[in-house]
C-alpha cells in the first residue's frame, strides 16, 4: 500500500488513521480520528459497496439505479484485525483496510491483487456550491485494460482514456466527442484474465480517467455527493456484467413486433403521407412492424395533442394501420409549451407539477412548442400524473408505443443546451438542485412513460424508448445512441456503441440506421443496414430535411438487397427472442464484443469491429466505401460461414470477400439456430414449422429456444416453451437431446433441421430409440429432418 504522509495536498483532503471498527450484520465502519467513515457492505460474496462520510455525517441513502429486486445474499463474512491493517474475508475475495490512511486492497483468495487504492479517497471543499468534490484514485496495472461507461464514441478499450457523465443533447455529435446522451459510470477492468467491475452510484457530473493524466493511475471523482461506489469482481467479465445487471436490473421481456424492423423519420405527416409510406412497405415486400410519429403529428409541438389538419381522425387512423400489421409509436417530449389553453398546462400549473428556480419562478427554456415548463419528473406526485396522461393515446386512441425524446432535458439557445444548474427537484423526498437531478432527469421522465404505457396497453406488454438514461434506465425502457450522421466513421462509432452499452448492462439499443443528420449514399444506407439488423433494437430514422431514407430511396439494386437482410432479421426472431429471454432472466448480454467472448486471448482487448449476436453468431460489418471484403479476427473456436457453411478455426486473423451484397456472418460449430418463416409483421403467418439450422460439431455444443405468445403476460405464470438442445457430435453419429421446460403450447408440431458440415451420409435414424424409416422423415438430399417437436433423443448413425 502507498503510504500517506500528509493530510492536504493540492487542496485535497485525506483520510487519516482509523481510530474505531464496529460490525452490524452486512456492514462493517471503520472511522478515522479525521471525520471520516468508510462504509463496507457486503453484498454478496462477490459484490462489495464502499461508501465514505466526511465529518462523521452519510447522507441518506437513496438510489435511483439500484434494482429493488437485485438478488443480495452471502455465505461467508470474517474479519482478522492485524497491526496494520484489517482484512474482511468474503467466499469470493479478500479486503484489506489499511489502519493509517483507510486506503483498500481487494485479493482473489489466491491472493492475487485484483483492484488496490492509489491515493484512495480523498475530497476537496467545494465553495461556490457548497458539499465537497469527492475523488477515488486506484493503481493502474500493468497491461490492464478497461471497458464499458454506456454510449461512448470511443475505441472499446477505454485505457488511456478520460471520459466524462453529464447527459447532453449532441446533435451531430463527432468520434471522440464527450459527454453524450447517457450517464453509465460503470467500467470494466481487466488484467491477467481477471475482471472485476466499479459502478460509481452519484448522478452529479462524474469523470473518470483510465490512466490518461498518470499511466498508472486510474481515477474518478464526481462534483457533489458521496463516493459511493459498488465493485464486483469476476473473474469473467460475464460475472462482472451479469452481477452489475443484477444490481441495477433488467427490463422485462418486450412484444415480438418491438424486435422487428422499425421505420422513422422527422416526420411522416400528414397521415396521406403515413399511409403511403406504409402502403410501399407491403407493395414491395420489405418486412417492417411499426411507423413513427415525430413532433409534427402535435398541435404546435403541445404534447399528448392531435394536429387535426394532418390528423383529422387519429383512432382510425391507427386501427387501419394495426390491420395492414403496422404498430403506431408517437413522440412525446418533457417540455410543456407556456399556454393557459392548453389543458397539460394548466394542470402542471395547477398542481405545482413544473420545476422551479433557486429562488422560486418557473424554471423556462425553449424547446420546439416555443417558451416551455418542465414538470419535476423526481417528484412521485408528477411521475403519477404523467403516466396518466397516456390513457386517452393508449386506450382510447390506440397507440402502441412511446418515444421519449429531448429528455437530457435539452433546452435550445443556451451555451449549458439544458436547465440551469440551480433549477430544484423533489428526488423522492431528498431536495436537491439540478447538478444532483440531471444526469436522473430523463431517467425518471420514461420511468413515468413506461408506467403509464404499462397499465394503458394491458394486458399487452409495454414498449417505451429514450434517449436520455442513467445507470437502471434499462429497466423501463430500451433506447438509441441520439443524432448520429449519415458518415462511414459513425457507422463505425455506432458499431462500437451497440457493443459498449452491451457490455454496460443495456442492451436494448440501436442506431439511427443510415444516420440521422445528412444524407447517406445507397452503400452507405446498406452497409448501415446490414450491421443494424444483427442490433437489438432496429429503426431507420433520419432527420428528413436531406431526402428520403426509406428501404426503397436508393435503387431497386439496393432495395433488393436491404429486403434480403431484414427478411434475416425476421427469420432470426426467435434467436433474437431467446437473447431477449437470457438477458432479461440471466443478465446475458445480447451483443458480446470479442474480449467479453474470450478475454484470455490479448489479441480481442483492442478488436473493435467483429461481435457476437447472441451466444452463437459472429458478425463483423463493412465499415469502408467500395469494399469487396475486409480482415477480420475469429475468436477461440471453429465457425461455419453463414453463406456457403465453410468451416474456419479461430484465433487468428483472415482476408474474408464480401461484396455488396453480404457482410462477413459466421455461426458457431455445434450451434442451433432457430427460425421463422419470412413475416411482412409479427403474427402474420402462423408458424407450421420451425427450423432448427443445425451446424455439425466434433464434440457437444448446447443451444436454446425460448417462445411464449409473443406478447401479454401468461410467461409469468409459466406459460412459455424453453428447448435446451444438446447436440453431441462424433465422426460417424451426431446425438441431439431435447430438455423441455415451460407450459406453453407452440403452434406448430414439428421441428425441422437442416443439417450443415455433416460429414457422414445418413444410414439410420432413431427418434427416443426406437428406429424409424429414414424416407419417412428426411428431405432435400438427406440434409432435412421433420420431426415430432416432443422429441427427447434424436440419434443419426453413418451407413
Amino acid at each position: 500500500m502507498i503510504t500517506n504522509t500528509e493530510l492536504e495536498y493540492k487542496g485535497n483532503l485525506y483520510p487519516n488513521h482509523i481510530v474505531d471498527f464496529y460490525q452490524d450484520n452486512d456492514k462493517l465502519y471503520f472511522t478515522t480520528e479525521n471525520g471520516v467513515i468508510l462504509q463496507i457492505t457486503i453484498l454478496r460474496g462477490s459484490v462489495i459497496r464502499f461508501r465514505y462520510a466526511t465529518n462523521h455525517i452519510f447522507e441518506p441513502d437513496f438510489s435511483y439505479a439500484i434494482d429493488p429486486d437485485a438478488t443480495l445474499g452471502y455465505s461467508t463474512l470474517e474479519v482478522v484485525e492485524n497491526d496494520t491493517d484489517y482484512v474482511i474475508t468474503t467466499a469470493r475475495v479478500s479486503i484489506l483496510v489499511d489502519k493509517s490512511t483507510l486506503r483498500t486492497q481487494i485479493s482473489d483468495l489466491e491472493g492475487d491483487i485484483i483492484n488496490e487504492d492509489e491515493l484512495g479517497f480523498h475530497w476537496e471543499e467545494n465553495y461556490e456550491y457548497g458539499g465537497n468534490t469527492v475523488k477515488m484514485s486506484k493503481i493502474t496495472q500493468t497491461g490492464e485494460s478497461f471497458f464499458g461507461m454506456g454510449d461512448k464514441a470511443v475505441h472499446s478499450n477505454l485505457k488511456g482514456k478520460r471520459v466524462e457523465n453529464w447527459v447532453m443533447d449532441q446533435y451531430a455529435y463527432g468520434k471522440d466527442q464527450d459527454p453524450l446522451y447517457k450517464a453509465i459510470p460503470f467500467y470494466i477492468g481487466l488484467n491477467k484474465g481477471k475482471a472485476y467491475g466499479i459502478f460509481f452510484d452519484n448522478s452529479f457530473r462524474t469523470h473518470f480517467d483510465f490512466a490518461h493524466e498518470k499511466r498508472n493511475t486510474t481515477s474518478f471523482w464526481a462534483d457533489g455527493g458521496e463516493m459511493n461506489y459498488y465493485f464486483c469482481y469476476g473473474p469473467s467479465m460475464s460475472n462482472v456484467v451479469s452481477a452489475y445487471s443484477n444490481l441495477t436490473g433488467t427490463p422485462e421481456l418486450p412484444p415480438l413486433w418491438a424486435l422487428g424492423f422499425h421505420q422513422s423519420k422527422w416526420s411522416y405527416y400528414p397521415e396521406s403521407n403515413v399511409k403511403e409510406i406504409t402502403r410501399q412497405f407491403r407493395e414491395l415486400r420489405i418486412p417492417c412492424d411499426a411507423i413513427y410519429l415525430d413532433i409534427d403529428y402535435m398541435d404546435g409541438f403541445r404534447c399528448f395533442t392531435w394536429d387535426k389538419n394532418h390528423f383529422p381522425d387519429p383512432k382510425r387512423m391507427v386501427r387501419e394501420l394495426e390491420e395492414e400489421g403496422f404498430k403506431t409509436v408517437v413522440m412525446i417530449d418533457p417540455g410543456i409549451k407556456i399556454d393557459r389553453d392548453y389543458w397539460v398546462y394548466r394542470e402542471a400549473l395547477e398542481n405545482d407539477y413544473f420545476c422551479k428556480r433557486g429562488d422560486g419562478p418557473l424554471m423556462q427554456g425553449k424547446v420546439w412548442p416555443g417558451e416551455c415548463n418542465f414538470p419535476d419528473f423526481t417528484n412521485p406526485k408528477v411521475r403519477e400524473w404523467w403516466a396518466e396522461l397516456y390513457k386517452e393515446f393508449m386506450s382510447d386512441i390506440g397507440v402502441h408505443a412511446v418515444w421519449n425524446d429531448m429528455n437530457e432535458p435539452a433546452v435550445m439557445e443556451v451555451p449549458s443546451k439544458t436547465a440551469p444548474l440551480d433549477t430544484r427537484h423533489d428526488y423522492d423526498g431528498h431536495p436537491c438542485t439540478h447538478r444532483k437531478a440531471h444526469n436522473v432527469y430523463g431517467m425518471q421522465m420514461v420511468r413515468a412513460t413506461y408506467e403509464g404505457v404499462k397499465k394503458y396497453v394491458y394486458p399487452k406488454r409495454p414498449f417505451v424508448i429514450t434517449r436520455a438514461a442513467f445507470s437502471g434506465t434499462q429497466r423501463y425502457s430500451s433506447t438509441w445512441t441520439g443524432d448520429n450522421v449519415a458518415t462511414w466513421e459513425h457507422l463505425w462509432i455506432a458499431n462500437v456503441q451497440m457493443q459498449r452499452m452491451c457490455m454496460s448492462g443495456y442492451s436494448f439499443v440501436g442506431s439511427d440506421i443510415g444516420g440521422f443528420a445528412e444524407q447517406p449514399n445507397g452503400e452507405l444506407f446498406l452497409r448501415w443496414v446490414q450491421l443494424g439488423i444483427f442490433h437489438p433494437f432496429c429503426r431507420v430514422h433520419s432527420s428528413g430535411d436531406h431526402g428520403d431514407q426509406e428501404p426503397w430511396s436508393f435503387g431497386s439494386e439496393i432495395t433488393d438487397i436491404v429486403r434480403k437482410f431484414i427478411e434475416i432479421r425476421y427469420q432470426l426472431l426467435p434467436y433474437l427472442y431467446t437473447m431477449f429471454y437470457k438477458y432479461s432472466k440471466e443478465h446475458v448480454p445480447m451483443l458480446k464484443p470479442l474480449v467479453f467472448f474470450d478475454q484470455e486471448d490479448t489479441q480481442t482487448h483492442f478488436r473493435t469491429d467483429e461481435f457476437i449476436f447472441g451466444d452463437q453468431i459472429l458478425v463483423c460489418p463493412i465499415q469502408e466505401p467500395n469494399a469487396q471484403g475486409r480482415r477480420m479476427y475469429f475468436p477461440k473456436g471453429r465457425w461455419y460461414d453463414f453463406w456457403k457453411d465453410d468451416l474456419l478455426d479461430g484465433g487468428k486473423e483472415r482476408w474474408i470477400p464480401a461484396d455488396i451484397e453480404t457482410i462477413p456472418v459466421y455461426v458457431m460449430e455445434g450451434a442451433i439456430i432457430p427460425k421463422y418463416p419470412v413475416q411482412q409483421y409479427v403474427g402474420e403467418l402462423d408458424i407450421n414449422e420451425l427450423v432448427l439450422e443445425t451446424y455439425f460439431k466434433i464434440g457437444t455444443e448446447t443451444s436454446m429456444v425460448y417462445e411464449d405468445a409473443q406478447d401479454g403476460y401468461d410467461y409469468r405464470k409459466g406459460r412459455y416453451s424453453l428447448r435446451n438442445f444438446k447436440l453431441t457430435g462424433k465422426d460417424s453419429s451426431l446425438t441431439i437431446q431435447q430438455f423441455k421446460d415451460g407450459s406453453f403450447v407452440t403452434q406448430y408440431e414439428t421441428l425441422k433441421f437442416n443439417f450443415h458440415g455433416l460429414p457422414f451420409e445418413v444410414g439410420k435414424i432413431q427418434i427416443d430409440n426406437e428406429e424409424v424409416p429414414m424416407e419417412s422423415v428426411l428431405s432435400e438430399g438427406g440434409n432435412a429432418l421433420h420431426i415430432d417437436k416432443n422429441f427427447t433423443l434424436l440419434h443419426l448413425m453413418a451407413k
